[in-house]
């Protein structure tokens, strides 16, 4: 070009939109009013999508679309994250909204024997175009299946007739239980160890060493002793959190929500009790979905809590799972309470030197902390003490299935599922004989009458392939299939999977394909179990094939 040569500019063309996925004006509005503002933190995520949920009985994409920009994050982090949580619908562009109001029937194992797929298909005939009619895992009320679950109202030993009149009534929200509530429990000598312990009236190390002397291991299923817990926390870098969890999802067990509904600030009295002498900074409470009725009650009391406290608490703060079994392993459910999907860590680093929000972490059951305040005011001997056969202290067994008063039974440690059923649990039904029994829930395995004369405690039923776990225990008659038992789980443990690892993803639906058969494969099936226990990443694909290896073992003549 000659330098003299006038320059011509090209004109500028500017696009007509944006690049990329825009958010819709309407919708950030909408998001706005249902949240009652923007929002503006990361790990409340989950939460957001329960205000959306809760507000439109659905997810509309541009709403989600919404909240990515609110939280300047990329929609897919928002999508994967509403698509991994059972209770999320969401709604894609062009599709239309599911019916507001959904009903919910259990599937799982006690509910299965009581009927639930009778009930649930009559109940998709009758009201199929009125509502949604989902099959669902356990909810946690299995002392009086079937259960179905209207909005949040549950309907015990639910029945058509039941269902009907529910719905007639328009009784779709939690009610709050008749717990013991905050005055009360003051009243009835509540915080005053909590108190003691702040003044320094009572030591740290007093109430440790009752702790070693009771033997109170975790309550949630590992069984890790307490106060070994609380000094390895101790002597980590701060600051410090802890995690309480109440996702009990394992089908069978509901005994943390007997014990939260009745007597809540036990509980947080214990919580707190741990908080002090570890020094934590901070707590989430991890409750799960299905119990919106203690949600509601621990929202008040912990209200009335920090209203009036007994002394300086930590921030404590109230987090709700959103149906997902995998989120009661203690990883997983930091995951969830970060707001991500709920997938277990590899591990190390362990949730104690590395867990919430990357800082050493105190996890507990909630069953655990319970017992806190009644150890320490009685001292560890009493509740060593109470055992049998050699075992320390009491179990809360979730007792369900072909018994006359299925609920929760506080026994001693070491007692038989023989002696449970006929010293606790009323003895069998009228017409039914003792045939099987799950000792630890859907992962504890599945044993035979034969060996209803083992202690059912910690240790005790490993060496016959068998746990205890949160002492869940489902009762078998003579009616019933431990094949068919088996089933039932294994298509739990394949809905339940995070996805994460293939040999648990892959290893469920695989056995599910296996034992559909009348005659099973069972080298085949044992092969698939090893690679399962071996190779996957957390507790739900280890102990999975438990169930079925135990059938094989001792009921071979319903799969040969």
């Amino acid at each position: 070009m000659n330098k003299t040569q006038a320059v011509v500019e090209k004109p500028i063309r500017l696009r007509p939109h944006l690049k990329g996925r825009q958010v819709d004006r309407e919708d950030r509005k909408a998001l706005h009013r249902i949240l009652g503002g923007p929002a503006n933190q990361r790990d409340l995520l989950i939460e957001y999508l329960h205000k959306i949920q809760d507000s439109e009985a659905c997810l509309p994409v541009g709403l989600l679309n919404a909240l990515a920009a609110d939280l300047n994050i990329a929609g897919a982090e928002v999508y994967e994250v509403a698509s991994f949580y059972h209770h999320f619908d969401i709604v894609r562009e062009g599709e239309s909204r599911p019916a507001r109001l959904t009903l919910r029937v259990c599937e799982s194992l006690t509910c299965s024997l009581a009927g639930a797929e009778k009930l649930l298909l009559r109940l998709r005939q009758l009201l199929g175009e009125q509502l949604r009619v989902q099959a669902v895992p356990c909810v946690g009320r299995c002392e009086d299946a079937p259960i179905a679950v209207l909005g949040q109202t549950p309907i015990v030993q639910a029945d058509e007739g039941a269902v009907l009149a529910a719905l007639s009534s328009g009784a779709t929200k939690a009610s709050t239980p008749d717990a013991i509530d905050y005055h009360n429990y003051i009243i009835q000598g509540g915080y005053q160890l909590l108190k003691a312990l702040d003044t320094g009236a009572l030591s740290a190390d007093t109430v440790i060493a009752a702790l070693e002397v009771s033997g109170l291991r975790g309550l949630g299923g590992a069984g890790f002793p307490v106060y070994r817990k609380w000094n390895i926390l101790r002597q980590q870098p701060a600051p410090r959190y802890m995690a309480v969890n109440i996702d009990e999802g394992e089908p069978g067990t509901f005994k943390d929500r007997y014990y939260l509904e009745r007597d809540p600030h036990r509980f947080l009295e214990g919580m707190l009790i741990a908080a002090k002498i570890t020094g934590m900074s901070a707590i989430w409470i991890y409750l799960r979905d299905e119990y919106a009725h203690c949600r509601q009650l621990l929202e008040r009391e912990l209200k009335a809590l920090q209203a009036q406290a007994p002394c300086p608490l930590p921030a404590i703060s109230l987090r709700r799972g959103a149906g997902a079994y995998i989120c009661g392993e203690e990883s997983a459910m930091i995951e969830s309470i970060e707001g991500k999907r709920g997938v277990p860590r590899l591990r190390p680093p362990y949730v104690a030197e590395r867990g919430l929000f990357g800082r050493p972490t105190l996890e507990h059951n909630m069953e655990s902390l319970y017992w806190i305040r009644e150890i320490v005011e009685r001292g560890g001997e009493w509740f060593a003490a109470q055992g049998r056969r050699g075992r320390k202290g009491l179990r809360s067994f979730s007792v369900s299935g072909r018994v006359n008063k299925p609920g929760v039974h506080l026994a001693p440690a070491g007692i038989t599922v023989v002696e449970l059923i006929n010293e606790y649990a009323g003895g069998m039904l009228e017409g039914h004989s003792f045939y099987a029994y799950l000792p630890g829930g859907a992962s504890g395995g599945i044993l035979p009458a034969r060996m209803g004369h083992i202690p059912l405690d910690f240790d005790t039923l490993n060496p016959h392939g068998a746990f205890i776990g949160s002492a869940a225990v489902v009762i078998l008659s003579d009616k019933d299939k431990a094949s068919d038992a088996a089933r039932n789980l294994m298509h739990f443990f394949e809905h339940e999977s995070c996805g994460q690892c293939t040999p648990c993803r892959v290893g469920t639906s695989k056995m599910n394909q296996l034992i559909a058969r009348d005659q099973w494969d069972q080298r085949l099936i044992e092969e698939l179990s090893q690679t399962m226990i071996d190779a996957s990443i957390c507790g739900l694909g280890q102990a999975a094939p438990n169930p079925v290896l135990l059938v094989m073992k001792h009921f071979a003549h319903e799969v040969s």
